[in-house]
């Protein structure tokens, strides 16, 4: 077997939650007497809170009440998601492969450890995974490694003998800077840096190319 484990990014490569993300991003901000443009939001998928709020003030010239923005959007997405987390395509069938192959995995994501392990349970997802890294598990969110480093010891692999799995550039460039072999699978919009090793259409492509 080329892997001894798969690592994978969360939102918008297991759970369909960017666009939802982006309706309650616009709703928050409103809320707070601010508008903002689709293409900012997208320039911010991949990226940790922190990093998130500096650009979103860099655009809009003010200074946001973090916090306040962090309830409005926390409201606005559980209200988008009190009927169920949506899954991306092929999840199941990914992990049922994974299962007939023996191999372990994790989740890696800029999202906070309990609120990712949430809205895994929320997908029907709870359990699937053998651990959760969120960037308050490490030092630095992506685009630094840290958390596909901890993913890979807390599985005991090999950084370069694990696959990893992810829809953005901030995520594939994490990935790469861990060691690990890289598929990207975008969501909301194409790879601007292809830095990947691999583009796929879906997760059971990104399987495929290496016969799993």
């Amino acid at each position: 077997m080329i892997f001894d484990a798969v690592i994978f990014d969360l939102d918008g490569l297991l759970l369909d939650t960017e666009r939802l993300a982006l309706a309650a991003g616009t709703e928050a901000l409103a809320s707070l007497g601010h508008a903002v443009p689709e293409e900012v939001f997208i320039s911010l998928i991949g990226i940790d809170a922190v990093e998130g709020h500096r650009m979103l003030c860099d655009h809009l010239g003010c200074t946001l009440d973090a916090a306040a923005l962090d309830a409005a959007w926390l409201q606005a997405m559980d209200a988008r998601m009190a009927g169920g987390v949506p899954l991306r395509p092929g999840v199941h069938q990914t992990l049922a492969a994974l299962d007939a192959h023996a191999l372990p995995r994790a989740v890696a994501t800029n999202s906070g450890t309990a609120r990712a392990t949430e809205k895994l349970a929320a997908a029907g997802l709870g359990g699937r995974f053998a651990t959760i890294v969120g960037f308050d598990a490490v030092l630095r969110g992506k685009p630094a490694p840290d958390v596909y480093l901890e993913a890979a010891r807390r599985l005991g692999a090999a950084p370069a003998r694990c696959l990893a799995l992810e829809d953005s550039d901030t995520g594939v460039r994490a990935a790469h800077a861990a060691g690990m072999t890289v598929v990207q699978i975008p969501d909301m919009h194409p790879s601007r840096e292809r830095l990947a090793h691999h583009q796929a259409a879906s997760l059971t492509e990104a399987l495929a190319l290496f016969g799993l």
